[in-house]
C-alpha cells in the first residue's frame, strides 16, 4: 500500500463510473470492455464504430494522462512464461463468463445483477487464490 494515491485514484474511478453510465444512458449499452473489444474486431458499420471509439478513448485516456504530467510506475515483475498464459486464461475466462470485470464488476453490480454479483465475487476469489499459490507456494 506504500504507492496508493487517493487522489488518481478516486478521479480514475469516477471517469470509469461517469463513462459507464454515459454509455448505458446514451446508447442503451453496457460498458464491458471485452465484450466491446470483441465487437471492434467481428462487428460493422455504425456498430463497430461507436465500440472503435470507446476503445480509442481508453488508450487515448493514458497517453493524456501522461501528457499531463502522470507518471506511472509500472513494474511487471512475472516472466514472460507466466504472463501470456495468464493473459490466455482471462480471455478464455472472459468468454466462460461472457463478460469481463468491467462489464460484471463495475455495470452489473452496480445494477444489482444477480449474474454479476456471483461472477463478480468468482473473479475476486480467483485472484485472492491465484494470488495465494504464486506467493506462498510456487514461491513467487
Amino acid at each position: 500500500m506504500t504507492n496508493f494515491t487517493p487522489l488518481p485514484a478516486l478521479i480514475g474511478g469516477v471517469l470509469i463510473g461517469l463513462a459507464a453510465v454515459l454509455l448505458l444512458y446514451l446508447n442503451g449499452r453496457v460498458a464491458g470492455v471485452s465484450g466491446i473489444m470483441a465487437g471492434v474486431m467481428r462487428m460493422s458499420g455504425a456498430e463497430r464504430w461507436w465500440r472503435f471509439a470507446f476503445v480509442a478513448g481508453l488508450v487515448l485516456g493514458g497517453g493524456l494522462y501522461l501528457a499531463l504530467g502522470g507518471n506511472p510506475e509500472i513494474t511487471i515483475e512475472a516472466a514472460s512464461a507466466y504472463i501470456i498464459p495468464a493473459g490466455l486464461l482471462v480471455g478464455f475466462g472472459t468468454r466462460l463468463g461472457n463478460g469481463c470485470t468491467s462489464g460484471h464488476g463495475v455495470c452489473g453490480v452496480a445494477r444489482l445483477s444477480v449474474r454479476s454479483l456471483i461472477a463478480t465475487a468468482a473473479f475476486m476469489a480467483t485472484a485472492m487464490i491465484t494470488v495465494f499459490i504464486v506467493r506462498h507456494v510456487i514461491g513467487g
